[in-house]
């Protein structure tokens, strides 16, 4: 299945020169006044190697087709994340360097699609958005509105996203998954 490389995500797994590799993380640039590209951190599954590849927009991704089984996220051990099916009761566990920057995103209970290959678990299809509480942010200024200025704020995985000026702490908002971008409130 061919998608553009605007739609590559963390935890998918994509054919690349013959071989599969997981998509560890995913930034969209715009250098200047040249076209924009997407440049990609990718570990090839077979031999563990990463590397960071560069992809134009409308690029061609061939995204592998792999065994999807819904999923809830249980809990992380240290660099262990597990997650069980929601059918068979089944657990599997991954690793935090398979799962790259999607563990950002990883909250308890969260229902995700775990990805297989030769039955074997080697990523996760990430929702487009996930809604995180705000831990740690400057206070809010109350005659705030929407504007360009945002202020960093730190979401209870760690993750760290710009916020509009009227976010406070407590608040949960919501998360686009692709970019790591703020979107609004929850």
């Amino acid at each position: 299945m061919s998608i553009p490389a605007t739609q590559m995500r963390p935890g998918m797994i994509i054919k690349f020169k013959d071989d599969l590799h997981l998509v560890f993380s995913v930034e969209h640039r715009t250098p200047g006044n040249l076209r924009a590209f997407i440049q990609a951190k990718l570990r090839n599954i077979r031999t563990g190697a990463m590397f960071v590849e560069r992809f134009r927009s409308p690029d061609p991704i061939d995204r592998v087709v792999v065994d999807e089984v819904k999923m809830e996220f249980l809990y992380n051990d240290g660099d262990d994340y597990y997650f069980m099916d929601m059918e068979t009761f089944e657990q599997t566990h991954l690793k935090r360097e398979t799962l790259g920057d999607a563990v950002d995103y990883l909250l308890p209970n969260l229902t995700i699609a775990v990805s297989f290959h030769d039955s074997k678990a080697v990523g996760i299809e990430l929702p487009g958005v996930v809604e995180m509480t705000v831990v740690e942010t400057e206070p809010g200024i109350k005659s705030a509105t929407a504007s360009s200025v945002t202020k960093p704020a730190k979401l209870e995985t760690g993750l760290v996203v710009q916020v509009p000026p009227f976010i406070n702490e407590g608040e949960k908002i919501r998360v686009d998954t692709a970019e790591g971008a703020y979107m609004s409130r929850a």
